[in-house]
Formats: structure tokens, C-alpha cells, sequence
């Protein structure tokens, strides 16, 4: 379970951008994070991911009663978080497969498991590039180089299936995606959804909420979450805006 208790956060002028986060994602949900732009929302992601530029001030987040704000961040990955990007990296001369093993072989190495040999990767990669529909230009490609919007986020899906994280965040997976890329990146998420794992999705809109139905959405306004509701809530965001909550403030 992800437990996030009480989490402020500031940037380095000392700015204040969280303050006081309180969530609990049990295994088997998805939650959605919703908001105006400059609410918080993909500030919360990178706090937990562990970015430099911001500085946590209180609270605490916990994986599984481990507290992720205490490790550094490939420790933060190796214990089960994943965070899929607004605007995913591009890594020319690195080879999608291989930096995929690498990053399969440094969790494997941190839970104490042997690494995954050339053979069982290559059928692991395959099984899940199977799951996903993706062809296999894929497998030639260097990290996202070179790829559409679209293709990057689908990228990110397929490391996400490889590295099956506890947590994943989604940070506005469906910025700049048309509807067709959408529906092929939320589908790919869906076919991934266990009992055991759970996810937070960051967006403005409720379109990619169609595909992905969350459990329980929030709504973050200055950095603060005011109201949590249940799937009907994105509904009243799409019809009425987030004004109502600003508002009723």
C-alpha cells in the first residue's frame, strides 16, 4: 500500500507547493489526481520520484511501511515505484532491450534475486510486447529516440510491464496523444492492472479517465486536496470545471 501522510514541499525559493498531502492507494486501485494547471499535481509525482528541485519540509511516503523519501531514487524504483513522465527522455545510442534488462537486473539485484539471463529476458520481452500489441521496431530502437508522442507513452507502458512496479504514476499520459494514440496507451495500462498493484493518474481531463475508470478521483487545488469522490466526480469536472472548487473555498 501507498501511504502518503502530511507531505509539504517547496521549491527552492522557498515557495510552497505542497501542503499537506494525505492519500492511501491500496493494491488493486487506481487513483486519479485531477486539477488546474499549477495545482500541485505533477509536483506530487516528482516529490516521490525524488527530483533535486524540490525540497521536502514535512510528512512522510510509505511503500509498503518503507518510507521512500529516506532512499535514493534508483532505491525508490528498485522498491516498486514507477513514474511515467509528461515528457519522456530521450536516450540516443542506448538500446531499448538492453536498457530494459539493465533496469529488470538492477531490481532483481536489490531484492536479492539472480540477474535474468540473455534467453529469459528476450522470451519476457516478447511475452509482454505480445500483451501490448507492439511490433518489434521496438526491440531496435534506441530509449524513445526518435519515437512520436504516442510512442514514447507506449514505451513507457511496455517498461512499466517489464519492471512490474507496486506503484506506477502516470503524469499526464494523455498531453499531446490524439485519440487513436490514447485508446492504444490506456488499453495497453489496462491489460496491465493486477489485484496486487495500483496506480495514480495524473491529468486534467476526464477523457483518458474513460479508458483507464478509476476507483477514486482527487481533486488538488493549491496544494492541497479538497475533495475525494468516487468515479462520477470527472463527470462534474468535465461539465462544470474546476471553478466550483476554487470557489467554494
Amino acid at each position: 500500500m501507498l501511504s502518503i501522510k502530511n507531505l509539504k514541499a517547496s521549491i527552492e525559493d522557498g515557495t510552497q507547493i505542497l501542503k499537506g498531502i494525505n492519500l492511501e492507494v491500496k493494491p488493486g486501485e487506481v487513483h486519479a489526481i485531477m486539477g488546474p494547471n499549477g495545482s500541485g499535481k505533477s509536483t506530487l509525482s516528482k516529490v516521490i520520484a525524488g527530483h533535486p528541485a524540490y525540497k521536502v519540509e514535512d510528512g512522510s511516503v510509505e511503500l509498503d511501511g518503507k518510507n521512500l523519501l529516506e532512499m535514493e531514487i534508483n532505491e525508490r524504483a528498485n522498491s516498486g515505484l514507477f513514474i511515467s513522465t509528461q515528457y519522456p527522455t530521450e536516450i540516443p545510442g542506448v538500446n531499448n532491450v538492453e536498457f530494459l534488462k539493465m533496469a529488470l537486473n538492477s531490481k532483481r539485484a536489490y531484492l536479492g534475486l539472480p540477474e535474468m539471463g540473455d534467453e529469459e529476458f528476450k522470451k519476457l520481452c516478447e511475452e509482454k510486447m505480445e500483451l501490448l500489441e507492439m511490433d518489434e521496431r521496438y526491440r531496435v530502437r534506441g530509449v524513445n529516440d526518435g519515437m512520436s508522442g504516442g510512442e514514447k507513452k507506449r514505451n513507457e507502458i511496455l517498461q512499466m510491464a517489464i519492471l512490474d512496479p507496486k506503484v506506477s504514476f502516470l503524469d499526464e499520459t494523455d498531453s499531446g496523444l490524439d485519440i487513436d494514440a490514447l485508446r492504444i496507451v490506456a488499453e495497453g495500462f489496462n491489460k496491465l492492472r493486477t489485484p496486487q498493484t495500483s496506480a495514480m493518474v495524473i491529468t486534467h481531463y476526464q477523457r483518458l479517465l474513460d479508458y483507464l475508470k478509476p476507483d477514486i478521483i482527487h481533486v488538488l487545488i493549491d496544494g492541497r486536496i479538497i475533495k475525494t469522490a468516487g468515479p462520477e466526480l470527472a463527470a462534474e469536472i468535465e461539465e462544470r470545471g474546476f471553478e466550483q472548487f476554487i470557489v467554494s473555498r
